[in-house]
């Protein structure tokens, strides 16, 4: 078994290595500039995803698709992710994981495009889409397809399901000498509860739940930097120092390469935001919407709350205090979080367990969603019960038993998934172009779409 966690470490390693950092922040930038900066649109899509689009054919409003996404891809490694991407490439880091957020979001848009322009509808009116159906309908490479929906449904059970129900199961055990039996009791009852309504259930707890723990977890951060502030002008000095130079950034931060802030920082983003992975286009496809655009820009929101809010937030949060508390250990990333949280007086630790509970929980509703469409494209509408039923046992297995070789499975069938959606997204690029120049570009963002 040691062996082949081993294996399985090296290829998780090699997959997210250079080869896949450059593939999807290349992906990022060359469709950032084909679409002409739909960044621009940003306040744009803001306004649209709290705005119900009458009329649009889709299972679930526009702010309970984006809600649904944003509660699989806001999780711990907003949290302690950032704090990792610190500890082991600098603060410049953060600097790389903001600029990967920006561009991400013409990536986060794309999918969204096609998610709408390829969907299907069922026999009982229920609306499909997703990478595998771009695909399919776009491109005629069904083969490819199913080889996304079998890396889907695989991270699904991985980075969606146990290691989030894990990390809650210690943080409670840790903090509050919670049994992870009875952890895993509650988290899964709770899951069986909202997962037995499908999409709509989901939909409508993430988009009650999502804002709150977002809100929430900004406040303590906002209230760290208030405290920090006399530090803010010299953080920032350092993470744009740091994110250029060889040298020692200073504020109590040993040198780092520019490589690996970049690198650090850009896997950080990437796997934060999961613009290019193809797992938000899934449940975009269900949103309520006249034409593919304005669920387009609503995705690419996501990416903007994700990465360049809550990442950055966190980021200017993690290195401030390290400059204004040099005792703080910066280069243990779970243990630099902590640090910086427990500076809250009476409050910090709650606020740090209360965001890693309800990002980790959101995060196993989002998912259940992306594997459940998954496995209904492989298997059929008829496995649907069973596949509920494996996801709530997975919950609680996922609390009680150890998941290092978990994590590793998950993050190679992340990185699988990615493959195929960047091939639907890089060879469907004129229909993307097409759309964005009618429905964006010139002036047909109100109209139906065909």
């Amino acid at each position: 078994m040691e062996k082949f966690a081993t294996i399985v470490d090296l290829i998780s390693d090699n997959l997210w290595g250079w080869p896949m950092i450059v593939l999807l922040l290349g992906t990022h930038l060359y469709l950032t500039i084909v679409l002409k900066f739909p960044q621009r649109k940003i306040f744009t899509a803001i306004k649209l995803s709290v705005t119900k689009d009458k009329g649009g054919s889709g299972d679930v409003s526009q702010f309970g698709a984006l809600a649904t996404s944003l509660a699989a891809t806001i999780g711990t490694g907003n949290i302690v992710g950032v704090a990792t991407a610190v500890a082991l490439g600098g603060p410049g880091a953060v600097l790389w994981t903001w600029i990967t957020g920006v561009l991400g979001i013409a990536t986060k848009y794309s999918e969204g495009l096609l998610a709408i322009k390829y969907r299907v509808k069922t026999e009982d009116g229920t609306m499909l889409g997703g990478p595998m159906y771009a695909l399919e309908k776009g491109l005629n490479m069904k083969w490819m397809a199913i080889l996304f929906s079998i890396f889907t449904a695989i991270a699904a059970f991985g980075i969606g399901n146990t290691v989030q129900s894990n990390s809650i199961a210690l943080l409670l055990e840790e903090s509050y000498s919670i049994k992870p039996i009875i952890t895993g009791l509650i988290i899964s009852a709770l899951t069986a509860l909202v997962i037995l309504y499908g999409v709509k259930g989901i939909a409508t707890v993430c988009g009650a739940l999502v804002p709150f723990m977002a809100l929430f977890y900004i406040l303590g951060c906002i209230y760290i930097l208030y405290v920090n502030s006399p530090y803010l002008g010299e953080t920032i000095r350092v993470i744009f120092s740091s994110a250029f130079s060889a040298k020692a950034a200073g504020g109590g931060f040993a040198g780092t390469t520019v490589m690996m802030a970049a690198r650090f920082g850009i896997a950080r983003g990437l796997f934060s935001n999961e613009s290019g992975l193809g797992s938000a286009p899934i449940v975009a496809a269900a949103a309520q919407t006249r034409n593919p655009v304005r669920q387009a820009l609503v995705s690419s929101s996501g990416t903007f709350w994700d990465t360049v809010i809550t990442c950055a937030m966190t980021g200017l949060v993690l290195v401030s205090s390290v400059i204004a508390h040099p005792d703080i250990d910066y280069t243990q990333g779970a243990a630099l979080t902590k640090a910086a949280f427990s500076k809250i007086p009476l409050v910090g630790n709650l606020i740090l367990a209360v965001g890693i509970v309800t990002f980790a929980f959101s995060t196993i509703l989002g998912w259940s969603y992306y594997g459940e469409r998954a496995i209904e494209y492989l298997l059929g509408k008829r496995v649907i019960i069973y596949y509920r039923l494996f996801w709530v046992v997975g919950v609680f297995l996922g609390a009680v038993v150890n998941l290092s070789l978990v994590w590793s499975i998950a993050d190679s069938m992340n990185a699988l998934m990615a493959i195929p959606n960047l091939v639907a997204l890089l060879l469907l690029t004129k229909v993307l172009i097409r759309e964005t120049d009618k429905y964006l570009w010139k002036g047909g963002l109100n109209e139906w779409g065909e």
